[in-house]
């Protein structure tokens, strides 16, 4: 009787599938029984707490955030002008289509060697994340312009409705949706594309170095404590982000 009303309540809270997946983790771990092929989610916690008191812990998550997340606003302020001037003008649009649909066609890897010709390692993973996220925000916001019906912009027209009106209170209140939904989906697509871009670069004092140096040693705890590190950090600066996003929008309605 109390094992079902504990399962009812579980079943209530948002937390079940992550508790799922980590008793399926730990019947894993003790099935395989071998810690260098898979370590249990204690291990990987007691490894990570111990990180976290260790100073090269932080220096590599404050490098690596900044990178990555310089990369990130980047390309959401790129894809959004780029948006805006395909949608005005058709040659440009003609211009950076193709353009478009090749970086999202090449693999993440090939543009993180042929990068690694262009660039530095430090800043390799700001222009991996700046280019993976550049497609999604641009497609997004390029939609979110189209679809706005022609007689609010005629109506506006009419009216000589100043320009910066026109900006807050039709572009971007009717585009925000499809913003939103793009950086929803490049949030998480950043952080993957920018640690790996650290992985096969080697910057010094990154996440991606101590994820390759645990690779190395075949210190599985320690690539699990990094992973954690990763979703948790993508986690928190995505509920951030979104969070700004409403704000800016409920403040400009």
């Amino acid at each position: 009787m109390r094992i079902s009303i504990i399962l009812e309540k579980l079943s209530k809270t948002k937390y079940i599938g992550f508790i799922f997946w980590i008793i399926v983790w730990q019947v894993l771990s003790v099935e395989i029984n071998q810690e260098i092929l898979l370590v249990s989610p204690f291990s990987a916690i007691k490894r990570l707490s111990e990180l976290i008191f260790e100073h090269q812990f932080w220096i590599a998550i404050t490098n690596s955030s900044f990178r990555i997340i310089l990369g990130f606003l980047l390309s959401l302020i790129t894809g959004v002008v780029l948006a805006m001037f395909s949608t005005n003008y058709k040659i440009i649009e003609a211009i950076i289509k193709p353009m478009m649909d090749m970086i999202k066609s090449v693999p993440v890897v090939s543009f993180i060697i042929l990068c690694l010709i262009w660039v530095s390692t430090k800043y390799l993973s700001t222009l991996i994340s700046f280019l993976m996220v550049l497609p999604v925000i641009y497609d997004n916001c390029h939609t979110g312009i189209k679809n706005i019906p022609k007689e609010m912009i005629e109506m506006v027209n009419v009216f000589n409705v100043d320009r910066l009106r026109q900006v807050r209170y039709l572009y971007v209140s009717e585009v925000m949706k499809y913003l939103k939904a793009g950086c929803s989906i490049s949030l998480g697509l950043c952080w993957k594309s920018g640690v790996a871009a650290e992985v096969i670069g080697i910057p010094k004092g990154t996440i991606g170095e101590n994820l390759y140096n645990a690779k190395i040693y075949l210190s599985s705890s320690d690539l699990f404590a990094w992973t954690m590190t990763i979703v948790v950090i993508s986690i928190l600066f995505r509920r951030l982000f979104m969070y700004m996003l409403e704000v800016v929008e409920s403040r400009l309605k």
